[in-house]
């Protein structure tokens, strides 16, 4: 870990601020640095990593496969770095990104324990002034929001939850020296991604343990284990070229997909083939059909296969139905686990209700719900995060007439390609709303908004711009889009973290864009190819040619239609923009 707690406030220039330290901050400060751009980074964390920094929490780890959650720019990276297990462990994954971090020696650059306060555009100067906690003052050209999706943590207010006479942790903000619930009476409150990771592994410690649960999840088993050598020798024989079929995916990682509607198929088949994609594990469940996300017919089946899986293994049948959720599969984040249902059969496990009846307050001793008060020693809330917009909330971000980011956001956050916003230039956004982000593999997803991003810098450069914004109309346009898109799709049937349904008084906004990651890189491609279409930028010298392509390069990429058309819904109700 990388201590800075004495260093001095500063009080300077640069080309570039950059606001985080996670995969999407470090990348950005490596291509500034190819540009010959200055740029400092500031980060709350103590060291490298963002959401790996924080998420230590018991069972953490990545539902993508280890060979495809890593970066693709650097050819020797690639094959130097080894990996242990089939899907990642949350250290494994932070040892990684001090790798980078090393082998580029980009902590020269980042401020760690300081945590960006304000940042507000002059429109004398057209430049960003950004101040930090520890009294830093900095004047840049540009400033880049790498604060990641699901960074700001969210713990419901509970009523006394100061009386608690015990711990009460978060997942996402897990103590660095760990935590050792042997012989205690935990709670766990939430049964989403990381209570379904933690539990198990914390119920192996606890004396008792229980889990609140306000809204069952479903999840597929990981079947995780080992780094298979073959595997890793034959993708690694040809890394590029496995890159490439992944980005023309519309997950932006590559796995088995079959494009048949699962009703052509008799009952009998429908069931081969899902026991053949369960047995295979993880988020590829997903590709036994085609138009499982689209068609809820469809949906149905797969979804009641799911819950005659959770039945097979959870004894009690009351429990069972409980876990069993009855909306539609995949509209919430598909979760991966590892022997979590199992783990409703330990005779120390305890599972309660709090749809209809939900938690009523924290007491000394513990939590009660439908007037029942279970004793407790510590408290885990597994509750998520105020995705996409909260680490944005966090900031006091200004923009042109002093337009504050919260107010131009108040009934949802408007984005141009999840890129940049209008009325606040030369702020970029990495993996913003309005971008595929947390619908897609995201290291692939912030390599691609960083490198159109510097490309669009360069381009700036050549033609002396100061400033670039959206235009408002193209705004409009593209907010339009992403909403027209969601519906469409059956993950915009449920209240999800995806429309911020779990933050009480947020708008109901379907943020991220669902229309496939290969379908939005064609996006940025031709409008970068159409001279920055939908932006304005002062340029001085003015030019009728195409911009130059750089970094952008390894992003022209063919579509593979054959997974594509189905994830359109089949019958092309999609546009392709």
């Amino acid at each position: 870990m990388t201590v800075q707690a004495d260093r001095p406030a500063e009080e300077t220039s640069f080309d570039a601020v950059i606001v985080g330290a996670g995969f999407a901050g470090m990348y950005m400060l490596h291509c500034l640095r190819k540009l010959g751009l200055s740029a400092r980074v500031y980060e709350t964390g103590g060291d490298v990593g963002g959401t790996w920094y924080w998420n230590r929490y018991p069972g953490a780890r990545c539902d993508i496969e280890s060979m495809q959650y890593s970066y693709s720019f650097d050819a020797e990276l690639d094959q130097e770095w080894r990996w242990t297990e089939r899907y990642s462990p949350q250290p494994e994954i932070l040892a990684y990104a001090s790798h980078v971090a090393d082998r580029f020696d980009l902590r020269q650059d980042i401020r760690f324990d300081t945590s960006v306060t304000a940042a507000t555009f002059d429109e004398s100067t057209k430049r960003w002034t950004v101040q930090t906690d520890r009294g830093d003052k900095i004047n840049a050209q540009f400033c880049i929001m790498a604060v990641g999706c699901l960074s700001a943590a969210n713990t419901p207010p509970f009523e006394g939850m100061d009386d608690f006479a015990g711990p009460i942790y978060h997942t996402g903000h897990w103590p660095h020296e760990g935590v050792d619930f042997t012989g205690q009476r935990l709670g766990v409150i939430g049964t989403g991604s990381s209570a379904i990771q933690s539990i198990p592994v914390m119920a192996k410690q606890a004396k008792t343990l229980t889990v609140f649960q306000r809204t069952p999840n479903y999840s597929v088993p990981a079947w995780n284990g080992p780094m298979d050598p073959e595997l890793e020798r034959e993708v690694k024989a040809d890394y590029p070229g496995f890159r490439a079929k992944a980005r023309a995916r519309p997950t932006g990682f590559y796995f088995p997909f079959n494009i048949d509607p699962a009703l052509d198929s008799s009952p009998e088949e429908r069931e081969r083939q899902y026991e053949e994609f369960w047995a295979r594990g993880g988020l590829p469940f997903l590709g036994a059909y085609g138009d499982l996300l689209f068609e809820k017919d469809a949906n149905d089946t797969v979804a009641e296969f799911a819950r005659r899986k959770i039945r097979s293994v959870v004894k009690d049948p009351a429990v069972a139905d409980l876990l069993c959720p009855e909306n539609v599969f995949g509209c919430k984040r598909l979760c991966v686990d590892s022997n979590y249902y199992e783990v409703y059969n330990e005779p120390h496990v305890k599972l309660v209700d709090v749809s209809k009846k939900p938690i009523e307050r924290f007491t000394k001793s513990g939590i009660v719900t439908d007037g029942t008060e279970y004793e407790l020693d510590a408290v885990v809330c597994a509750t998520g995060f105020a995705a996409m917009t909260g680490s944005f909330d966090k900031i006091k971000i200004t923009g042109r007439n002093g337009l504050p980011l919260t107010k131009k956001w108040e009934a949802g956050p408007r984005t141009y390609l999840g890129l940049s916003t209008f009325g606040f230039p030369n702020l970029f956004m990495i993996t913003g709303p309005g971008s595929p982000s947390v619908l897609a593999n995201m290291i692939p997803s912030i390599e691609q908004h960083v490198d159109w991003m510097v490309d669009c810098i360069s381009h700036m450069r050549d033609v002396g711009a100061a400033t670039i914004e959206p235009t408002l109309p193209y705004e409009d346009d593209w907010v339009e889009h992403v909403n027209a898109v969601s519906e469409v799709s059956l993950r915009s049937t449920c209240s999800s973290w995806y429309v911020g349904a779990n933050i009480p008084g947020r708008p109901r906004v379907f943020m991220p864009y669902i229309g496939g990651f290969p379908i939005y890189v064609n996006r940025c491609n031709e409008v970068m190819a159409n001279g920055y279409e939908g932006f304005d930028m002062d340029a001085t010298q003015p030019s009728n040619e195409a911009p130059e392509v750089r970094f952008t390069q390894r992003w022209q990429v063919e579509l593979d239609m054959d997974v594509m058309t189905p994830a359109m819904i089949a019958a092309k109700r999609v546009p392709v923009v």
